[in-house]
């Protein structure tokens, strides 16, 4: 699931029309579709990779945003294990569009936590559950 801006870029867009479901991030209509189709698309058995906090953070170095509740949402009503997954180094790398900061060639170091069983949960956990995701992942960023 990513931003429908990535539709327009000339690599990324062919790659991403195949697999990704792409959000209009400013239309609720559009991120509600979103959300229903990959609820279908968890339902067929298919994994779904979200960035939950939604956009990537202008300070530099960036810093870990504040989580959006659909991911987490999602995961409690399709009763589904979750994944947390910090990348920690990659915005040394690679910076936005690369044009300020510069991009170059490397090795990302990936952290990937132990998967949290959603089962047993309900809609009054998603900022619980949010929470714990965020401190995990943050946890390995510092």
């Amino acid at each position: 699931m990513g931003k429908d801006e990535l539709l327009n870029n000339p690599v990324l867009g062919i790659f991403f029309k195949t697999i990704d479901i792409s959000v209009n991030r400013e239309s609720k209509i559009s991120a509600f579709r979103a959300f229903k189709k990959a609820g279908e698309n968890l339902e067929k058995g298919m994994s779904l990779i979200i960035f939950p906090e939604g956009k990537i953070d202008d300070h530099y170095p960036p810093k870990l945003g504040e989580f959006k509740n659909g991911p987490f949402r999602l995961a409690i009503d399709k009763n589904i294990p979750l994944v947390p997954v910090s990348i920690t180094n990659v915005w040394k790398i690679n910076w936005d569009d690369g044009s300020k900061y510069g991009s170059k060639p490397g090795i990302c170091d990936i952290y990937i936590h132990k998967p949290i069983d959603t089962s047993g949960l309900t809609d009054d956990d998603t900022d619980d559950l949010k929470n714990k995701v965020f401190k995990l992942i943050d946890s390995k960023l510092i």
